[in-house]
C-alpha cells in the first residue's frame, strides 16, 4: 500500500467516530484532506464543521459542509486531525502545515481527539521531524536564541506566514524525551504564540494505517 492509500485508509477509519448531528472539528494537512473528501458523503447528516485553517475551510465549503465558528459552537464532541510525528503514548508533533495554533485551540475545545496517520509517522521518540514554533515576528530572534540554548537548531520557515500573520521557527536536532515538559517550557517563552507539541493535550485515539490495515491506539 502506498503512502497516499494509507492516508485514505486512516481518514476513512475516522468516519467511525462521526455521529449524526455532530459539529466536527477538522484539522489541516494531506491526510485530513482525505477525511474531508470522505466526510462530504455525510454532509447532510452532520451539523457542520469547525476548521483549523483557511485551507481546510475552503475544502469544507467546496464539499458543501457548513463551516462554523468555534465561538458560536462551544465545546465539540470530536476533532479529527493528522500529525507529523506520533508516539505510542499519543504525544504528537504538528504544524508542518503551519496551522498549529488553531489546531491546538480546536483540540482543546474537543472532548475526543482522533489523530489519523500512516505508519511512517509513528516514532519511539519525537524530534526527527523539526518542531514548529509559531512566533510573533518582532520576537523571532529572541525566541531563536532561547531555543538554541535548549539545544535546538531553529530555522526560519522562509516565505511563510501563518493564518494568524505570524512566523514559524522549525527547530531541528531535538530529541524530545519529555514532550509535556518541553511543551510547557517553550510555551512560556515571551514571543511564542504556540509550539507544535501536542502532549499536554495529545490524541485520545491514534489511527495508524499500514500495509496490514488500520491499527487503533488509545490512552
Amino acid at each position: 500500500m502506498d503512502a497516499d492509500a494509507k492516508k485514505k485508509a486512516a481518514a476513512r477509519a475516522a468516519l467511525d467516530y462521526v455521529e449524526d448531528g455532530m459539529t466536527v472539528g477538522v484539522g489541516t494537512g494531506s491526510t485530513v484532506n482525505h477525511f474531508i473528501a470522505a466526510l462530504k458523503d455525510r454532509r447532510h447528516r452532520i451539523a457542520g464543521a469547525v476548521s483549523s485553517s483557511e485551507a481546510s475551510t475552503r475544502l469544507l465549503a467546496e464539499s458543501g459542509i457548513e463551516v462554523k465558528s468555534l465561538n458560536d459552537t462551544g465545546d465539540l464532541a470530536l476533532y479529527v486531525d493528522g500529525a507529523d510525528e506520533a508516539t505510542r503514548h499519543l504525544a504528537l508533533i504538528k504544524g508542518g502545515g503551519g496551522a498549529l495554533t488553531r489546531e491546538k485551540i480546536v483540540a482543546a475545545a474537543s472532548r475526543r481527539f482522533v489523530c489519523i496517520v500512516d505508519d511512517t509517522k509513528l516514532v519511539d521518540v519525537l524530534g526527527r521531524f523539526p518542531l514548529p514554533v509559531e512566533v510573533i515576528p518582532m520576537a523571532r530572534s529572541l525566541v531563536a536564541r532561547k531555543l538554541a540554548g535548549m539545544g535546538g537548531q531553529p530555522v526560519l520557515r522562509q516565505g511563510f506566514r501563518t493564518d494568524n500573520g505570524n512566523e514559524i521557527l522549525d527547530v531541528h536536532n531535538l530529541k524530545i524525551t519529555d514532550p509535556v515538559a518541553l511543551e510547557e517550557k517553550i510555551g512560556l517563552l515571551v514571543g511564542v504564540v504556540e509550539v507544535g507539541l501536542f502532549a499536554r493535550r495529545g490524541a485520545d485515539v491514534l489511527l495508524v494505517a499500514g500495509d496490514g490495515g488500520v491499527r487503533k491506539l488509545t490512552r
